[in-house]
């Protein structure tokens, strides 16, 4: 496991970490307010919702910074 985290790039990296902090985020407000039924359907399809916008448009951004900084 260690081998992969070695072997991505910075922008994957910063995405998958934000991606998870955003999918904690996501679960802790589920857990936390009354807006929505808990259900497993409704639990995951928060992570993947939460924890997927966070990390797809957090390495867009450090994708795009690593880019700019090359040029």
């Amino acid at each position: 496991m260690k081998q992969l985290w070695t072997r991505l790039s910075g922008p994957v990296k910063i995405g998958l970490a934000l991606g998870l902090v955003g999918a904690l985020l996501t679960v802790i407000g589920l857990f936390t307010g009354n807006l929505a039924p808990l259900t497993l359907r409704s639990v995951l399809l928060s992570i993947l919702i939460g924890g997927g916008s966070w990390g797809v448009v957090s390495w867009a951004i450090a994708a795009a910074a690593s880019d700019a900084m090359k040029d």
